[in-house]
């Protein structure tokens, strides 16, 4: 009796840790919830509180049709751009991500407003 029931504690306790783990990998694969909105940045990854703050405004940006949805998404996309590209002119040295970061905040900026004049156009209330 006894050796029937070693064998399945045996098994459990082997096999609880790859479950939590396989538990962990898919809560850290969930998208955002705007609780990880409040996500702190690290030395190596500076970009995290702007990364889920992003994901945010994408996933609650919507509109009336899948038009106005797409033009609200992408404006909110784009802003995320700015504050990732702020970030890198801020906390990098090296010159060519400088440089691509300014031509992203050009760029990004030029189209959030044309994204607005697209909803204006429309006579629906710009973002």
């Amino acid at each position: 009796m006894k050796r029937h029931l070693l064998a399945p504690a045996l098994l459990l306790t082997l096999t609880a840790p790859a479950c939590a783990e396989q538990k962990d990998n898919q809560a850290q694969a969930q998208p955002s919830t705007g609780v990880n909105a409040q996500a702190k940045a690290d030395p190596a990854n500076p970009y995290m509180p702007a990364e889920m703050a992003m994901h945010d405004k994408m996933m609650a940006a919507k509109g009336a049709d899948d038009g106005e949805t797409w033009t609200r998404k992408m404006i909110e996309h784009h802003r995320g751009a700015l504050t990732m590209s702020q970030i890198a002119l801020k906390e990098s040295d090296d010159p060519m991500v400088r440089q691509m970061a300014q031509k992203t905040i050009d760029m990004q900026t030029k189209d959030i407003a044309e994204l607005n004049k697209m909803l204006t156009d429309k006579g629906l209330a710009a973002q």
